[in-house]
């Protein structure tokens, strides 16, 4: 017998009319460059993907980029990010050079994993990136694991640990959850659920569509997020940050967003209309609606988000070109960096 269930998009509408806390000036400007850059370096991935300069997997981030852009803001220096396979725009939040991304993109020398790790492996522990991950939901123990060693080192550093919601299904996260409770560590798990996972509706997949919902019988806390507005990410991520931090255990945040591309590049994502791609295009964009928003404040005018479109283009062509022309790692590199 069918079941009647809530639309995940009209929690969305109802999270989006809650009053959010404004950014400052150099806040909204910084989050808008940002956005910027990571929904750039996406649409020049998978040109070049298209062109065959990158092989193997590819998961594009374009549209969630509030997410990442505003969880980045309430982190600070010794606090740790762990993420699933649609991992670059983590990267780039993070700080990383988006030129070493790229070159680990094509395989090359200079990548982040020396060219070996492709899109979906790659590391920085400088800025605290520990990695995208092919397994699905295998970064939920991973990031326990890392919020445990802040509770074991008695620092008040976090964890924040990405997954999707067809990761949230995984029995892996579950046992997650029920650790991190039990241990009260210093882990927010972040769900970006993008309503589709890898091409299934998410009403057709779980019985309980608000994953905020889902550590409840693990005594955590969760709230759903309008994952589309920076702004109220960024607040949402102050609170479960200050959470953590005081020591009271983790925090789930379901961040309810949307991707505009494939699960992968080779998904044509038939399961879902063009126009409803375009309806959140329009209505509903990170990036607009952050533009909008410095436009009526006069943090700036036109011709300043010209010139910061301008120069984030030109740092998104620099690392593309810097990777198609850093020589490939040599043969010899096969056997370095491997446990045995």
């Amino acid at each position: 017998m069918a079941v009647a269930q809530k639309n995940p998009s009209a929690d969305a509408k109802e999270t989006a009319s809650a009053p959010v806390p404004d950014l400052s000036k150099e806040q909204d400007l910084s989050a808008y460059r940002s956005m910027l850059l990571i929904r750039r370096f996406e649409e020049k991935a998978g040109q070049m993907y298209g062109m065959g300069l990158i092989g193997g997997f590819c998961h594009l981030y374009i549209g969630q980029e509030a997410v990442v852009v505003g969880m980045q803001m309430v982190l600070k220096p010794g606090d740790q990010v762990i993420t699933g396979y649609r991992d670059h725009g983590h990267m780039l939040a993070c700080g990383m050079d988006a030129k070493g991304v790229m070159a680990e993109l094509t395989g090359r020398t200079h990548g982040y994993s020396k060219g070996k790790g492709g899109s979906m492996h790659m590391f920085s522990v400088e800025k605290g990136f520990f990695g995208g991950h092919g397994i699905v939901g295998a970064q939920a123990p991973l990031g326990t694991g890392l919020a445990l060693a802040n509770r074991y080192r008695g620092n008040d550093n976090i964890s924040l640990t990405y997954f999707g919601d067809g990761a949230a299904n995984q029995g892996q996260v579950y046992e997650s959850f029920n650790m991190a409770s039990l241990w009260k560590l210093p882990a927010i798990y972040v769900i970006e659920n993008n309503r589709y996972a890898m091409g299934t509706e998410i009403t057709r997949a779980s019985a309980e569509v608000n994953l905020s919902r889902r550590g409840l019988s693990f005594n955590i806390p969760g709230e759903q997020v309008d994952g589309m507005d920076v702004r109220a990410v960024k607040a949402a991520g102050e609170k479960a940050a200050a959470w953590c931090r005081a020591g009271k255990g983790p925090f789930i945040l379901e961040m309810l967003t949307y991707r505009y591309r494939g699960h992968s590049m080779s998904d044509p994502a038939k399961y879902r209309t063009r126009e409803e791609v375009d309806k959140v295009r329009t209505m509903h964009d990170p990036i607009d609606m952050a533009r909008h928003r410095i436009l009526e404040k006069k943090f700036a005018d036109e011709a300043g988000l010209k010139k910061i479109d301008g120069e984030v283009r030109d740092q998104i062509n620099d690392a593309a070109e810097f990777a198609t022309h850093d020589p490939e790692p040599d043969v010899s590199e096969l056997y370095t960096d491997i446990y045995r």
